[in-house]
């Protein structure tokens, strides 16, 4: 029985080895070997354009140290007549405010009779010289005191605040009314202390607007070197041009362009990506294949940044989205299958 099954066991196995060798199906080179998978990516031409270096600051809009005047009684006395509103245009020299002069008007008409009978006296010998010298310089005092009671406006511009009305009284230290020349503000910027040494006079100064595309721009013309050691800032103005409708007290966030380079080879942010080793890479599109390139990069300006390195050229196809994943994987040449041009 032992042995009937012995022979048995060495049939099947034999039969089984037969069946592996002779009649097994082949299996053909193309099928054990799998297609290599494809990664899909996004795609864009390496372009050229200037790029800028942007200094971030905040500020206020003032006017000029000379553009603007508080108006202010130079004798003590009741409001009797103003002569603005707020918002109104004057002229430098204009009438603003008046006071009561009733009491100024008295002393200049008995200084001028004064001076009247002096000057009679004098024709007939009956007064001296220096009493009638005495008679005009009052007189002229009274007239000088007469004209202090009109508030007159030192400089061209608009009345940006009136404190006062008719009938209310006014010492040395009344605040009548402010005027500001509009056409001569500037941006009185508050600059990171870090930066303050990118900055020079004329550079420009972009005004950052969330609610519009248009960025209002401006000029340096002040660069402090000072750094406020409680705020480690320094102090920066650029003049603003007329007609961008600012106001005074309005704040600002602007950008100030540090630096320019025009010409220059960008791609896209997503298009570069560091290695664990530091290195930056971008990834061209050969053929079928997205080919790693190391890049020196730049400046960055928004969403593309400048890269520089051999074999980068305008125009060269590079991929965008899809780029971090081929280079954190590191083989040299990846088939893509561009999804978009």
């Amino acid at each position: 029985m032992k042995k009937l099954f012995a022979i048995l066991l060495l049939i099947g196995i034999s039969g089984t080895l037969a069946w592996l060798v002779w009649f097994r199906p082949m299996t053909g080179e193309e099928e054990e070997k799998k297609p290599e998978a494809l990664v899909p990516v996004h795609v864009t031409k390496i372009g050229r354009a200037t790029v800028r270096r942007y200094v971030t600051a905040f500020g206020v809009i003032e006017p000029e140290p000379t553009a603007s005047s508080r108006l202010a009684v130079s004798i003590p006395g009741v409001i009797t007549q103003v002569h603005c509103i707020e918002g109104q245009r004057v002229e430098s020299g204009a009438v603003l405010f008046e006071l009561d002069g009733r009491a100024s008007e008295v002393a200049v008409r008995f200084a001028q009779k004064t001076v009247e009978r002096q000057r009679k006296l004098a024709e007939t010998d009956g007064t001296s010289l220096k009493a009638l010298q005495e008679a005009e310089q009052l007189w002229s005092a009274a007239r000088t005191q007469q004209e202090l009671l009109q508030v007159r406006s030192p400089i061209s511009g608009t009345v940006s605040k009136l404190n006062v009305r008719a009938g209310e009284a006014a010492d040395l230290s009344t605040v009548l009314a402010e005027v500001v020349d509009l056409e001569r503000l500037v941006a009185t910027l508050n600059v990171p202390g870090e930066s303050i040494e990118l900055l020079k006079v004329g550079q420009t100064v972009e005004i950052v607007r969330t609610d519009a595309t248009h960025q209002p721009t401006l000029s340096l013309f002040y660069v402090g070197r000072q750094i406020d050691p409680k705020t480690g800032s320094g102090l920066a103005r650029a003049r603003v041009p007329v007609g961008l409708g600012l106001s005074p007290g309005q704040f600002v966030k602007t950008r100030i362009v540090s630096e320019e380079r025009a010409n220059r080879l960008v791609v896209p942010l997503s298009s570069v990506a560091r290695d664990p080793s530091g290195a930056d890479y971008i990834a061209l599109v050969e053929g079928d294949k997205a080919v790693l390139k190391p890049v020196h990069v730049g400046l960055r300006d928004g969403n593309q940044i400048e890269v520089e390195g051999e074999g980068i050229d305008a125009d060269k196809t590079v991929v965008t989205e899809g780029a971090y994943g081929l280079i954190m994987a590191q083989q040299f040449a990846t088939h893509i299958q561009v999804i978009n041009e």
